[in-house]
């Protein structure tokens, strides 16, 4: 079931560095939002927060509200692991377990949770398989390495990796910035169709990606460097791109600065 993000006055530091100040924003189930602006201005950072992952880092801390269907993931009673298991999340290169086979790459999460079954998990690695548009190229093969596969497979792999658990949330951190064209418009097509059961939030430096793969976009920007960054317009993807209500917006995406 996927779930509503609302972020209320997030504050997110590295030590005593502030990287980004009061972002407030809510984030539709099954949507796309795709996060935009220039090189450290917090996009990623506000990304990792959503799932905790930012404190993974020593001295990094998260101030403000942050709820996934009214759940505050920060209060002290929460289960850490849980949040991470309920918010997936892609990274910026595919990063399979080069050593393991494939089937044993997408089913990692479900045994780390205690899944044990055989059946249970060969229906769960052919469905997040078929899901990740990747169980007709590999399904003979699953016996052989992640490492194998191309790119564009690795990171699909890397996706049935983590719909496999069955999130809520899947966070992806410019998941197409190592791929070539034909491999990321495979990912964007696969973004298209997971919306339809995930809430999925999108990091990106392609002004072309986030108008066609998302719903809603969000402008982050910094005033100069060392600053930190600050949302600056959050909108119906149409119409940032078609008619931003901040000036600061237009420049970036007409390329006048950033």
């Amino acid at each position: 079931m996927a779930k509503r993000i609302e972020a209320a006055g997030v504050t997110a530091y590295y030590g005593a560095f502030k990287a980004i100040d009061s972002v407030s924003m809510t984030i539709e189930p099954k949507s796309v939002t795709a996060l935009i602006g220039p090189s450290g201005c917090g996009k990623s950072t506000f990304l990792r927060s959503i799932n905790r992952m930012h404190e993974v880092l020593p001295g990094a801390r998260v101030e403000g509200r942050l709820t996934v269907d009214h759940q505050d993931v920060y209060a002290r009673d929460v289960d850490v692991t849980a949040v991470r298991r309920m918010i997936g999340m892609v990274f910026q290169r595919p990063n399979p377990f080069p050593t393991m086979s494939i089937f044993d790459n997408v089913v990692a999460g479900l045994r780390l949770n205690g899944v044990r079954g055989k059946a249970t998990l060969e229906d769960a690695a052919e469905k997040a398989l078929r899901g990740a548009n990747l169980w007709n190229e590999v399904k003979d093969r699953l016996k052989k390495p992640g490492g194998g596969l191309s790119g564009g497979q690795q990171q699909r792999l890397c996706i049935a990796r983590t719909i496999a658990v069955e999130p809520q949330i899947v966070l992806m951190d410019e998941p197409c910035s190592a791929l070539d064209p034909i491999s990321t418009l495979a990912i964007e097509d696969l973004i298209s169709q997971l919306k339809d059961k995930y809430t999925i939030v999108i990091v990106t430096h392609n002004m072309q990606q986030a108008a066609r793969v998302s719903d809603r976009t969000a402008f982050f920007s910094i005033e100069k460097t060392g600053d930190p960054g600050r949302l600056v317009e959050y909108d119906d993807t149409q119409k940032i791109f078609t008619n931003p209500t901040e000036r600061k917006t237009e420049d970036y995406i007409t390329g006048r600065f950033g």
